[in-house]
C-alpha cells in the first residue's frame, strides 16, 4: 500500500486501499495438536473434539484467518475455548507444545512443523482460506505487468491440470455393473 513492495502473497483483507488483489488458492485449515495430544491417533480430528480443547487464537497478526475459524466453529456449532493468543507461527506452535492445546491453521505450515507438533486434517466440511496476489493498482511497472501475465499463466495451467486429474481419476473407475 505504501508502494514499496511491487507484489505480495497475502490473505485479502477489507482495509487495503489502493490494493488489488488476484486469486491464486485457496488452502484448507489443518489442526496443530502436541505430538502426545489424544487426538493425534485419530487420522482426521472432529469439529466436536476440537471444542473441548484449548484453542491458541492467531487473532491480532491474521484476522482473515480469525475469521474463516469463527465462521467454521458457527457453522459446526461449536465455540472454541481461546486461552492464549499467538503472535507469530512459531509462537503458536510452542505455545501448542507447551500448553497442550491446539491451533488451527493453513495447510502450508505443514512444512514448517517443529517436532513437538503435528499436523492432522479436519474431518467433515473443511474450511478454506484464499491464498492471494496483492499489488498497488497505481504501479505502472512493466516488469511487474509481465510478472502478472505470467502468474495467471501458471495459476490457469495449474486449475487446467487439476480438472485433466480429477478427469482421469474419474476414467479409471471400473464401470458399475
Amino acid at each position: 500500500m505504501q508502494g514499496k513492495i511491487d507484489v505480495a502473497l497475502l490473505r485479502r483483507e477489507a482495509h487495503t486501499a489502493g490494493l488489488v488483489f488476484k486469486f491464486l488458492t485457496k488452502e484448507p485449515l489443518i489442526a496443530i495438536l502436541p505430538t502426545r495430544h489424544r487426538l493425534v491417533r485419530h487420522r482426521a480430528v472432529r469439529p466436536q473434539d476440537l471444542a473441548r480443547e484449548s484453542f491458541i487464537s492467531t487473532a491480532r497478526v491474521a484476522p482473515v484467518l480469525r475469521t474463516v475459524i469463527d465462521d467454521y466453529a458457527a457453522k459446526e456449532g461449536i465455540t472454541l475455548k481461546q486461552n492464549y493468543d499467538a503472535e507469530t507461527l512459531s509462537g503458536g506452535m510452542s505455545l501448542v507444545a507447551s500448553t497442550g492445546g491446539f491451533t488451527l491453521l493453513p495447510l502450508y505450515v505443514r512444512n514448517a512443523l517443529i517436532p513437538s507438533v503435528v499436523a492432522r486434517p479436519l474431518r467433515g466440511e473443511v474450511p478454506t482460506i484464499g491464498l492471494m496476489m496483492g499489488y498497488n493498482k497505481s504501479n505502472t511497472s512493466p516488469l511487474l505487468k509481465r510478472f502478472l501475465h505470467r502468474a495467471d499463466e501458471l495459476v490457469n495451467r495449474v486449475f487446467q491440470g487439476e480438472a485433466y486429474s480429477r478427469t482421469l481419476k474419474r476414467s479409471d473407475r471400473k464401470p458399475s455393473v
